[in-house]
């Protein structure tokens, strides 16, 4: 008996060993065998040139042995066309540059507008309301794809992105033309907005586990009804939330305007829409379009992606995928007549941040690693190596006067001061390969472009490489 089992261990075992092929998909072909990994191996020669490299690299930072000192010491920050910065702000440990830039735009044209001095919008007074709508976003959404399986690919985005800090331009929009803006000092920022890591993290665990109660409701029946009234209630909590840690959002405040010299000029009441009214004054949707060079899909076509905007009664922001030489075309004529810019881009690449730099030629990592890196932009943007990371505001290029082409540009930040007293330089060539964004007022837009608008837009799902927030 005993013998018989054992065989019948030993066929088993066998059986499971044979089988595990087919059960997890493997193969006796394609892992590194011993023959391949000394072939792998021939690559690194010990040459006393690759042991001075290592020994660089193992006790140094890639990117200050990789510095190409050639384009380093040939590099110069004047500008032909230039609109002055109004002051460098700082989002600190927060992700809102999408906020920062947009409200910079306002900012300037306000000043110059109104004949203001120093002047602020509040950045935190809207990010209070963006939090609250993205939350109620991710739980109608929640609601809507209620019948649809957990493995469901919308279902798995929705609560990978329960909430986020980062946005574009499309929350400019949506919140400001809900909820109007306030001056800085009217709600100025805490610890938390200035750090929004952990308030951000708790809401979306929250709104995790909320979205599970609403799934099992439906599953037990409830009606639409009785879930948006839960909604509701859900949203309660993460409103509180957001007070604890923001403090409550303005309903209407006194506020007094001066003049360039700091003098007073009026003082008046206001709600938050009737600032925005006063300072602002435009619909943000239709005086503004966003442009993107994205040359992985058709140019000359208008496109919009799934929820991608900032609240569920809002507009999925629309693009015009745009070659280079026309979004060009119309940031210079933007700046020409002193208009700034929201401005998008992957600021991570290339990037010296002690100088404040932007340069494809800055790093020579190619020399250094013995290999090339040959991805065009399309190849990074459908492999996910590139995408538009960090949002700026556009205010100055310098035109070559022979070329009539633009050889550099420089964007205000909103890392507070630092290089070039808080302002970024990026060279032509850089801003060819890692911009992606730019939203210019329609006044600017080409007929050529204004043509694309009347088309109607093609719908990208949410999970598109061109959704990504900007932080």
């Amino acid at each position: 008996m005993a013998k018989n089992m054992n065989k019948r261990r030993i066929f088993v075992a066998s059986f499971l060993l044979g089988a595990s092929v087919s059960l997890f998909g493997q193969t006796n072909t394609g892992g590194i065998t011993p023959e391949m990994l000394d072939e792998i191996k021939q690559a690194y020669k010990n040459t006393p040139q690759d042991r001075a490299i290592h020994n660089a690299i193992a006790n140094n930072d890639i990117n200050k042995l990789a510095v190409n000192n050639a384009s380093k010491n040939n590099f110069d920050n004047y500008f032909s066309i230039r609109v002055n910065s109004k002051g460098i702000t700082d989002q600190k440990s927060s992700g809102r540059c999408w906020l920062f830039s947009g409200l910079n735009v306002f900012r300037a044209k306000a000043m110059a507008e109104k004949g203001m001095g120093e002047f602020q919008f509040s950045q935190i007074y809207p990010f209070f309301w963006d939090q609250l709508e993205k939350a109620n976003l991710f739980l109608q959404g929640i609601i809507d794809t209620r019948n649809k399986p957990m493995d469901d690919k919308m279902v798995e985005w929705l609560f990978k992105h329960p909430l986020s800090d980062g946005g574009q331009f499309t929350g400019i929009s949506d919140i400001l033309g809900k909820y109007g803006v306030v001056p800085s000092e009217v709600m100025v920022e805490t610890n938390s907005s200035n750090n929004t890591s952990r308030m951000a993290q708790l809401i979306s665990w929250k709104l995790k586990e909320f979205g599970l109660q609403l799934r099992e409701m439906a599953a037990a029946g409830k009606k639409e009804p009785e879930l948006e009234k839960q909604k509701t209630e859900m949203l309660g909590t993460v409103y509180r939330m957001l007070v604890l840690n923001l403090g409550e959002p303005p309903t209407h405040f006194t506020w007094t305007r001066k003049d360039k010299n700091g003098k007073p000029v009026e003082t008046k009441e206001y709600t938050p829409k009737s600032f925005f009214d006063e300072f602002i004054g435009v619909d943000l949707t239709e005086n503004y379009v966003m442009l993107m060079n994205d040359p992985s899909r058709e140019f000359y076509k208008l496109y919009e992606i799934d929820y991608d905007r900032h609240r569920y009664d809002g507009r999925n922001w629309t693009y015009v995928n745009l070659p280079l030489d026309d979004i060009k075309e119309m940031a210079i004529a933007s700046l020409k007549d002193s208009t700034m810019m929201y401005f998008s881009c992957d600021v991570g690449k290339f990037f010296d941040r002690e100088r404040g730099v932007l340069d494809v030629d800055y790093y020579d990592y190619e020399a250094l690693m013995g290999t090339t890196f040959g991805m065009d932009k399309k190849e990074r943007i459908q492999t996910f190596a590139s995408g538009s990371s960090h949002a700026m505001t556009l205010m100055a290029v310098d035109i070559d006067t022979k070329t009539g082409k633009a050889t550099k540009w420089m964007v205000e930040n909103s890392w507070g001061s630092g290089a070039n007293g808080g302002h970024l330089i990026m060279t032509d060539e850089w801003f060819n390969e890692y911009m992606f964004r730019l939203v210019v007022e329609k006044k600017y837009v080409t007929e050529k472009v204004k043509e694309v608008l009347k088309q109607t837009p093609t719908r990208l799902p949410a999970w598109d490489p061109m959704f990504a927030d900007e932080y």
